[in-house]
């Protein structure tokens, strides 16, 4: 245990940030605005540094999880305030503090106030509310990849729900400013969706206390909530349950991890949330907050429920590889440019969700490198279709045509954006992509060969995409476009430059992620299957033949 409480300094920067944020007076002059904002940006930025020693730090083929920190929080019901991460929340965390920057500095103007024909302002809320929100996201995201208490975990889990909410219905997409009511429904509709998912998920963390207690595994006669102890007393035979109730249990998590990744068919409230809110939001929504789902699977559902993740893992490799296709066709079809992110986002947790449980190595290291490597894809295509939007005003691509001839860096960037969605070799989500499939094939190869389809169609639906917005003739509301900004270059850049050099050199991140993805595998007891093919030894007798096959 670490006598400096690190992961609690990392996620306590941005909580106390957002309440300092919040607290400053308002501003109508321009300059102390832009001030309110540069607050906010320096300490994510810190929040950054801090996530980069974290990683430094880490060590790989280590204790499994490090930097812990363990307090008694409410200690007659077994909860108490436990800190850890392993290789997979590292490289989470990492993601989220190098997203929440851009997101601000690409979401600049996004709050302020804008003048309306009467010379009144239309935004009454404050601009720095706006910045004090995506703080609080990134404190609770961060915090939810570091609590090793189940309890602990479920608190901030639902409470990330709050800012979002209002980060969607109050801060939502002013290009469509007549649609208020839009914007409300969405922000509502993501909101029950998850509630609901957390209800349910809250009724088997009571469950699973309830057994902890009657089987004597937490102290002094309650149950715990830690998940190192209960992990260690189904490992050692102290803790077992019946198939029945261990069945229930894992659906009660799954289906709240399912709702918040999403999978197909709890996937509804995605495309209105990401549609109604800012770019900058929607990055947080698909490339944070939802990473948390798939991640909760892989710490809770697979290490909590080993007997049940083998259960139900055929039916929602089904259900991952539905959301494959489904996404990807409607991504195809969409008129409305987030939506058709919004629909591929869908399209790529299918990927993700479907290499969590193939559970093989190479499947499960490529689903972790897929939420990291989708994250920085999907925020770098969000934000410059941001910037291509707030120049038209417009969502829909039938209102652009020949951008690249009169903003060729912007047109570029948003190439390089679309070529990382649909996994192009040489950019980072390739790696993970061929990894999931590959480790998802030697495990069930129908899933895999079908799962091809979506790379498909992901070709398709991007190249379109940006055939129909930067190139042919120069639409005359397009004529005056300017080109990429300073500040806008600034986010792009070095989002270009990691797809670039993850897409090469992706070992630093496998070497944090496969001790975890090994321990994950180890506790749902899986090995990869033996590959199935002849070998022949030669030998001073004669000739031998054998085929080894099988595995579990």
């Amino acid at each position: 245990m670490s006598s400096f409480p690190l992961l609690t300094v990392t996620a306590a920067l941005p909580a106390v940030g957002a309440v300092l944020t919040a607290a400053l007076p308002a501003a109508t002059n321009p300059r102390r605005r832009d001030l309110n904002k540069i607050i906010p940006l320096a300490l994510s930025l810190a929040t950054l540094a801090l996530s980069i020693v974290i990683a430094v730090r880490f060590t790989p083929g280590g204790a499994h999880y490090q930097f812990t920190e363990s307090h008694p929080w409410i200690a007659d019901f077994g909860i108490g305030y436990s800190l850890g991460v392993d290789g997979i929340a590292v490289v989470l965390i990492l993601l989220t503090a190098v997203l929440v920057p851009f997101v601000m500095l690409a979401s600049w103007h996004d709050a302020d106030p804008v003048a309306n024909d009467a010379g009144t302002f239309e935004r009454s809320r404050r601009t720095q509310g706006f910045f004090a929100l995506i703080l609080a996201v990134e404190a609770m995201v961060v915090l939810s990849f570091e609590s090793t208490d189940v309890f602990l975990f479920y608190v901030f889990f639902e409470a990330m729900l709050i800012p979002m909410y209002f980060l969607i219905g109050g801060f939502g997409d002013r290009t469509q400013g007549e649609d208020a009511k839009q914007r409300s429904y969405a922000a509502v509709k993501f909101l029950l969706y998850n509630l609901l998912g957390g209800l349910i998920m809250l009724a088997a963390v009571i469950g699973l206390y309830v057994i902890t207690a009657q089987q004597g595994i937490g102290t002094g006669g309650h149950g715990t909530f830690d998940l190192p102890t209960i992990t260690r007393a189904l490992a050692s035979g102290k803790l077992h349950f019946s198939p029945v109730a261990e069945n229930a249990l894992f659906l009660g998590f799954m289906f709240a991890f399912a709702v918040k990744a999403p999978l197909w068919p709890l996937h509804t409230w995605l495309p209105n949330a990401m549609g109604e809110a800012t770019p900058g939001v929607a990055v947080l929504i698909t490339a944070v907050v939802d990473k948390v789902g798939t991640f909760a699977m892989l710490r809770y559902c697979l290490y909590l429920f080993p007997n049940a993740s083998r259960t139900f893992a055929p039916a929602i490799l089904v259900l991952a590889l539905i959301g494959i296709i489904y996404g990807a066709l409607l991504a195809v079809g969409q008129k409305d440019i987030k939506r058709l992110i919004a629909f591929a986002s869908i399209s790529h947790f299918g990927f993700i969700i479907m290499g969590i449980f193939a559970m093989t190595s190479q499947a499960q290291a490529g689903a972790t490198l897929y939420m990291v490597n989708h994250g920085i894809s999907t925020a770098l295509l969000l934000l410059v279709a941001g910037f291509l939007m707030s120049r038209r005003g417009s969502r829909l691509i039938g209102d652009y045509g020949g951008v690249q001839k009169v903003a060729p860096i912007l047109a570029g960037t948003f190439l390089i954006g679309g070529l990382a969605t649909l996994s192009l070799p040489g950019l980072a989500p390739f790696v993970s992509e061929f990894l999931v499939l590959v480790g998802t094939f030697t495990r069930y190869p129908v899933i895999g060969i079908i799962a091809t389809i979506g790379i498909v169609l992901a070709a398709l639906y991007v190249l379109v995409l940006y055939q129909r917005t930067m190139t042919g003739p120069v639409k005359a509301a397009v004529s005056g476009f300017r080109d990429l900004r300073a500040r806008e270059l600034v986010v792009v850049t070095p989002l270009i430059a990691l797809l670039l050099v993850l897409g090469v050199y992706p070992k630093p991140l496998t070497d944090l992620v496969n001790p975890a993805v090994n321990a994950t595998l180890s506790a749902v007891q899986r090995t990869d299957p033996a590959p199935a093919h002849p070998v022949t030894a030669t030998g001073t007798t004669g000739t031998t033949t054998t085929t080894t096959g099988g595995g579990q």
